[in-house]
């Protein structure tokens, strides 16, 4: 093509994209509602909130936390907490699939609604325009308010949004939270989807979430409001067309459908089988009751209107300080940038063992984020950092929906930390420049040596079986070994990686895009 004809292309792409975005200015948010969270004063009189409210009032100053590492568990907890829920159920999360265990959640925050249960509903926009319809659906009921982070205003194909709105559109909200009544919450890794409960035939996802009781829980129904009430929540009346009025019922139908599929019945034996909710209600449930603390990046990062000291990362250096012998660190997404690396070997310099787990080339759904890592590696175990990182459970196909920033087909999912074997993070951020400086995070920090040694434990027993350990040969090349059955493997290259995941990881990593990942 001749330089004036290709001059020629980019004047014209130059004209669409400043059409489009021309076309595509944000709605007015000032008729906008304003809502909050159920008062206290209120949910401690639900039938939740009066044996939460007589366990709390044992434990002065501590949350009640229980751990969710069973993927169907913590389908049935949401979906009975759905169940149990009298006034309110507020849900955030960033990605939402409209597959068998995402429609049945979808159901039963209708189910709740036809109850008289206030729902609001807040989703980033970063899923895919077939959930359009079935959002719409949902806020058309008078008890159903859906809002949308940072939303495409270009509904298909959405990535017109980054042409014409990259420094917003790149900005995503990554919280995770399902709080009913304003007495029990969730937080934690799991966005809501087959691969994240278990369900798929693909790739499942090693994920942790916790459900949480006590004052933790009035802590995250004021960060929802936050969000709810902030300046990049859109309601989805001013994004989507208005809803099909029998598309709810036919959301009810799918449901039913999907009920009767023989891949429920493992979930809906769990809803059966699981007594957390009627533990709570009767008080007879097991409970690590510990000083726990919100961690959570302001809405307005949306904005890319934060200071840098006001981040959730500062926030977190301030809570926790700086480790003194021990931190296991679980990432998916680890990325720890050249600055990182400074930080890590400063720390193991001092005698702290240092213990990281992370996904396989393999293994992992983002092989640009992998390449972020893959060239700080050498470095890391230079310094006598331990790094494992996990294979890929399934042999079944990655699913190619979603979005750019990947979260979904990985083997591993969780994000969680224990520092001197005291403290326990949990949540949704991600050790990568993007949880850091791009999307939003949530997360507790968790003062429990229990759950630390309960954590740290699993880590040490399971770590060498579900993950290839990688090591450095006296000439400073990396290998990975990995064993099975008694037996070592070695591995001189990215193990059971094709040539092409191998080159792109090659050249992603010398390209500087370490600031999107």
């Amino acid at each position: 093509m001749s330089v004036p004809a290709r001059a020629s292309l980019y004047i014209i792409f130059a004209c669409v994209a400043a059409l489009i975005a021309g076309c595509t200015s944000l709605p007015s948010l000032e008729n906008r509602t304003y809502t909050t969270a159920l008062p206290t004063e209120e949910s401690v009189r639900t039938t939740l909130g009066k044996g939460i409210s007589h366990m709390a009032s044992a434990h002065p100053g501590k949350s009640g936390i229980h751990m969710l590492s069973n993927p169907r568990d913590a389908f049935a907890v949401r979906a009975l907490l759905a169940k149990a829920a009298e006034r309110t159920l507020d849900v955030q999360y960033y990605i939402w699939r409209k597959d068998l265990t995402g429609t049945l959640m979808f159901e039963a925050l209708r189910t709740a609604a036809d109850r008289g249960v206030r729902v609001r509903l807040l989703l980033d926009d970063n899923n895919p325009s077939d959930l359009d319809a079935t959002l719409s659906a949902l806020d058309a009921h008078p008890n159903i308010e859906v809002r949308l982070f940072n939303p495409f205003l270009v509904r298909s194909p959405k990535w017109l949004g980054y042409i014409t709105d990259f420094s917003r559109a790149n900005r995503r909200m990554h919280n995770k939270s399902y709080t009913a009544d304003n007495q029990v919450t969730i937080i934690g890794g799991r966005n809501m989807g087959d691969e994240y409960f278990g369900a798929t035939d693909g790739v499942l996802f090693a994920d942790l979430d916790v459900a949480a009781i006590g004052p933790i829980v009035k802590e995250v129904s004021d960060d929802f409001d936050r969000y709810w009430n902030s300046q990049s929540a859109y309601p989805v009346e001013l994004i989507l067309p208005k809803a099909d009025p029998e598309r709810l019922q036919a959301l009810r139908s799918e449901a039913a459908l999907l009920e009767r599929d023989p891949r429920a019945e493992t979930y809906l034996k769990a809803l059966r089988d699981s007594g957390l909710v009627r533990q709570l209600a009767d008080e007879t449930i097991a409970m690590d009751w510990a000083v726990t603390r919100m961690v959570s990046d302001d809405p307005r990062k949306g904005l890319g209107q934060v200071p840098k000291e006001q981040l959730l990362t500062h926030e977190l250096g301030q809570i926790i300080g700086e480790p003194k012998s021990d931190v296991k660190l679980t990432s998916p997404y680890f990325v720890p940038t050249e600055a990182g690396v400074h930080s890590f070997t400063a720390l193991a310099k001092r005698g702290v063992k240092l213990q990281i787990l992370t996904n396989s080339l393999d293994a992992t759904d983002v092989a640009a984020v992998h390449a972020g890592y893959a060239k700080r590696r050498k470095a890391l175990l230079e310094a006598g950092i331990e790094l494992y990182e996990m294979k890929r459970l399934s042999d079944g196909p990655r699913d190619k929906g979603s979005g750019p920033f990947g979260s979904s087909g990985s083997s591993l999912h969780a994000k969680t930390f224990t520092i001197d074997s005291e403290h326990v993070f949990v949540g949704s951020f991600n050790f990568d420049p993007r949880s850091a400086k791009l999307n939003t995070e949530l997360g507790f920090v968790i003062d429990s040596p229990a759950m630390a040694m309960q954590i740290n434990t699993a880590f040490n027993d399971k770590v060498l079986a579900i993950a290839y350990e990688v090591k450095l040969t006296d000439d400073g090349d990396v290998y990975w070994i990995e064993r099975k059955d008694g037996e070592e493997t070695r591995y001189d290259t990215e193990p059971h990686a094709s040539l092409w995941r191998r080159i792109a990881v090659k050249i992603f990593s010398v390209l500087p895009i370490d600031w999107l990942l």
